[in-house]
């Protein structure tokens, strides 16, 4: 039987994230249209694979309360001490459940209304109290529209909300929305961190890294009101 490798060192556990989507099959390469925002993307990010390793979804969920722990305990502090984790589904749904076991804190979602139902608010699932701070996660970041549409519905309910935990920031303008609404995005990896070290480690094809950033890079891409 193959000994597992060693754990690597938290200095490096990012690029060891990057490494184990990598090994897993979530980052592919073609063209790809994904939800609101992703139009003829050359990169595909799967973070939901990471649920088939429970070993992996450990030391990822530990990367996500080092990260979170780190922003608490500074000076002058970059997250805000929260009550309640909300998971964003369908995605982040699985990372904040697991985050919240780590933590031993209360878990939220949001279930949007049925297609029958659409003026109908959406409903919070779980127990919360008005006034507690709650901590969103999510396992992707590209336009915001989720957390976007997550934060506000339970803003309406009377919780708090200022901060957001991502595995990966695809980097087409969540954060500065999200900072628009007073809410501070925590990715693990941006998309363009993330590929410049699995080109440098000799995982991609030529031209794989340069279309993926030049995607990135783009400027003037139009956004709708909810991308």
């Amino acid at each position: 039987m193959t000994a597992r490798p060693t754990p690597p060192s938290d200095a490096q556990g990012r690029l060891w994230l990057a490494e184990t989507l990598w090994r897993l099959g979530g980052i592919q390469f073609g063209d790809f249209s994904l939800g609101r925002t992703v139009r003829n993307s050359p990169v595909y990010v799967n973070a939901k694979l990471l649920i088939s390793r429970p070993d992996a979804l450990k030391r990822t969920i530990a990367l996500i309360a080092e990260e979170l722990e780190l922003g608490m305990a500074m000076r002058n502090r970059t997250v805000e001490p929260f009550d309640v984790i909300a998971g964003v589904p369908i995605g982040g749904l699985h990372l904040a459940t697991a985050l919240a076991l780590r933590l031993d804190l209360p878990l939220l979602y949001v279930r949007p209304p049925r297609v029958a139902d659409e003026v109908a608010a959406p409903h919070i699932e779980g127990i919360y109290r008005p006034g507690q701070r709650t901590l969103l996660v999510d396992d992707l970041a590209a336009g915001g529209g989720s957390l976007v549409e997550t934060a506000l519905a339970l803003r309406n309910a009377g919780l708090m909300i200022s901060d957001a935990a991502v595995l990966v920031d695809r980097e087409q303008g969540a954060t500065p929305r999200l900072e628009g609404m007073g809410v501070r995005l925590h990715p693990i990896l941006t998309l363009e961190v993330m590929l410049t070290y699995l080109d440098s480690a000799g995982h991609l094809a030529d031209g794989d890294l340069d279309r993926a950033l030049a995607y990135i890079h783009r400027e003037g891409e139009p956004r709708s009101e909810f991308d």
